[in-house]
């Protein structure tokens, strides 16, 4: 979930919804842990959320994250191809 957020720069729950298929009430909880525990940040537009990973991580944290992203281009491409079928349905 984070990877294709970093990958998206930020998603909406429908997105992740439909790219993971898992319910909304699951991805919903996983981004709240995500978001108190400071990795992600969230903006809401309207009815919609949008969640991005925090600028203010550490560079420790940042730097770990990218590695993780770039060591595994192929992990979430499924993922990605869903996304992008997908369009903005928010």
């Amino acid at each position: 979930m984070v990877l294709l957020i970093v990958d998206q720069g930020e998603l909406c729950v429908c997105e992740l919804m439909s790219a993971l298929k898992i319910s909304q009430p699951k991805i919903s909880r996983h981004l709240a842990l995500l978001r108190q525990n400071g990795l992600l940040q969230d903006r809401r537009q309207g009815q919609w959320v949008y969640y991005r990973l925090n600028p203010e991580l550490p560079a420790w944290s940042q730097q770990s994250i990218s590695a993780a992203y770039q060591s595994k281009p192929d992990f979430f491409k499924e993922d990605l191809t869903k996304l992008q079928r997908l369009g903005n349905c928010c």
